[in-house]
């Protein structure tokens, strides 16, 4: 089926449509991975955005279970160069196409998605549809136009989980069986075991499934929260730490979120990633702005600016916090992407907190960054013996 992108600016797209049919919307983002697309599809982060994959060949391995980041995809449409409807792969459950009809997502195929990067790049993110059953390009503008921006749009209590849950799944790893033949096919995932000293709670603003996995296999007990648990029923589980998850949207309109940490702070060690990153910021009083075409992407340099040491890193947001809006006397900052010096980790000088606006997690990778989760132990056990 023939599909179409149009975009507010009125750049139109035309293509071959696959997944689902109809309609979507959302912001337009690019994403420079090369694999791990079915996590990408499933990462609550992409929540409100449409997302153009700049790797050509999408969906040739198929998808499964075990490489979803949370129970659904939350992209609302994709695009790709060159779209396979079948799977070579022994871990494939599903082709990718039948995976992304079944929960209503509308892939376009088939166009230049360089000139479309080179457009985002140069005019920055913005709305677009795209659609399979409209073909009067107007009215998909106007529609375009009439999408509600991502700016001060709280998306974390829109993905967040709506009860407490404990988490017990540690990293999974693959191994074979010693009584089956060495093939591909006869390696099983394995979930690798860890003593669980630490109660950690875990509050959900789009949190993914590795990050649990990491911070079990860690020696974590985590409780996962939702976006709006009070300070005082979090202080009240007793947590020897507090981990703020990744998630979409703008970290501006989430007070609720800023506020209870501002309650946290200094009471028990606090860990972020992504928009916990953002949000712990304005929690310190700094501010947070929306970047021209964001981070998306698994090979972004990152620079420790205490060892010198650059780490490949890989990243999904839209918004930064603003280094100069920090008191330094209070703040000291330990991580700069070197694409755009954009602030990339933090860590307070008296409080036993820390963040990152990349993913440490990153599945299926890079794994330089997954140190962090040590250093949170580690943070942990010191406050422990306090």
């Amino acid at each position: 089926m023939e599909a179409i992108l149009a975009l507010e600016d009125g750049r139109i797209f035309r293509g071959k449509g696959y997944g689902a049919s109809g309609e979507c919307y959302g912001e337009v983002v690019f994403n420079t991975s090369i694999t791990g697309y079915q996590e990408i599809f499933t990462d609550p982060s992409y929540a409100g955005q449409i997302v153009v994959l700049t790797n050509p060949e999408i969906g040739n391995y198929g998808t499964n279970p075990d490489d979803e980041e949370s129970g659904k995809p939350y992209i609302e449409g994709l695009i790709v160069r060159e779209f396979s409807r079948v799977a070579s792969n022994w871990r494939s459950h599903q082709v990718a196409d039948e995976y992304l009809e079944r929960h209503h997502i509308p892939v376009l195929a088939e166009i230049d998605t360089r000139a479309l990067v080179r457009h985002l790049r140069d005019h920055g993110v913005m709305r677009g549809v795209i659609s399979t059953t409209e073909k009067d390009v107007e009215k998909l503008v106007a529609r375009a136009r009439s999408i509600k921006k991502m700016d001060g749009t709280d998306l974390a209590s829109v993905v967040t989980t709506h009860e407490a849950y404990h988490w017990t799944k540690g990293e999974v790893v693959a191994q074979r069986q010693a009584e089956e033949p060495a093939e591909a096919g006869a390696l099983h995932a394995v979930e690798k075991p860890a003593e669980r000293r630490y109660k950690v709670v875990a509050y959900d603003f789009g949190i993914k499934h590795n990050i649990l996995r990491k911070l079990v296999g860690s020696g974590c007990d985590v409780t996962v929260v939702p976006a709006d648990t009070s300070a005082k029923d979090v202080l009240a589980m007793k947590p020897h730490g507090v981990f703020l998850s990744n998630g979409p949207g703008d970290p501006e309109p989430v007070e609720y979120a800023q506020k209870n940490i501002q309650k946290l702070m200094g009471r028990v060690p606090v860990f972020g990633i992504c928009l916990g990153h953002q949000l712990i910021g304005l929690a310190l009083g700094g501010k947070t702005y929306k970047l021209k075409f964001g981070h998306h992407g698994g090979n972004h340099p990152v620079k420790q600016l205490l060892t010198g040491k650059v780490e490949i890193t890989a990243h999904n947001h839209n918004f930064a916090v603003d280094p100069d809006s920090l008191k330094q006397s209070e703040v000291e900052l330990t991580h700069v992407d070197l694409n755009d010096n954009t602030l990339e980790g933090m860590r307070h000088r008296t409080y036993p907190l820390f963040s990152v606006q990349y993913h440490p997690e990153a599945a299926p990778g890079p794994h330089d960054s997954h140190y962090l989760f040590a250093d949170f132990v580690k943070l942990m056990d010191e406050w422990k013996r306090k």
